[in-house]
């Protein structure tokens, strides 16, 4: 079944980042008749009315049944679905994040959140095992996607045997690397594809095998594993 063009994106920083990047196609905007005099929602919908969107005042009710959340903050935006980039766009950037088997969506959208912050905002969604950009994986990231270049064309063995032909040096975020992240990131390659796994599966082992460097982070406690995009967070930032 085709999926629709259009989808309900909802929560005050997605809204907001959405219409600061003004990548997407604005069909209207729901806000909570209950919150109209709330500062942030105010100065959404001045926003939104600036920009010539048409407003419907409504219920929370409403609002949660337009976006399948109780987390819409009092504002729900119908747009065009996210707009990927073609990844050979993407391999052109000094540093890339690919992500392999990370399944939770709540993951992925705290992994984009922190790429944006330290500068991996071109990143690699493969077509399977991972979730695309929908409105519940925009909302996790605060609304940092709208912001970043995503593709989502390939498999992640694909992305990786293009970004080895292009002169990447990849290097696989792995608890049993061989390489400690502060070693590497003292002096990281010139041309970098980040690889972060799933916190059940992990790395593909074809990507393990075809990694240059398999990066582990060192720890001193006594849990011998961190929640997927916490450790991504990490490793993102002894690289920026």
């Amino acid at each position: 079944m085709a999926r629709a063009s259009k989808e309900f994106l909802y929560g005050l920083n997605p809204a907001f980042e959405a219409l600061i990047a003004g990548r997407r196609r604005f069909h209207g905007a729901y806000l909570n008749a209950a919150t109209a005099g709330s500062g942030r929602l105010r100065k959404l919908a001045e926003r939104v009315e600036a920009d010539g969107i048409p407003i419907e005042w409504t219920d929370k009710g409403r609002l949660q049944q337009l976006c399948g959340s109780r987390e819409h903050q009092g504002i729900v935006l119908r747009t065009s679905l996210y707009p990927y980039t073609p990844h050979d766009e993407l391999l052109t950037a000094p540093r890339v994040l690919l992500l392999d088997n990370v399944e939770d969506p709540h993951n992925v959208g705290a992994i984009l959140r922190s790429a944006e912050v330290f500068g991996f905002s071109e990143v690699l969604l493969p077509v399977k095992g991972v979730p695309e950009i929908y409105p519940s994986v925009v909302k996790v990231s605060a609304g940092a996607v709208e912001h970043m270049r995503i593709a989502r064309d390939c498999t992640a063995n694909r992305y990786a045997m293009q970004a080895l032909e292009k002169g990447y040096h990849i290097a696989a975020l792995d608890a049993k690397g061989t390489a400690e992240l502060r070693a590497f990131a003292a002096a990281p390659p010139e041309k970098l594809l980040l690889v972060i796994g799933g916190e059940d599966r992990g790395v593909g082992q074809y990507i393990l095998n075809h990694a240059h460097t398999t990066l582990r982070l060192d720890q001193a406690g006594r849990i011998n594993s961190l929640n997927a995009s916490v450790a991504a967070g990490i490793a993102m930032f002894a690289l920026a």
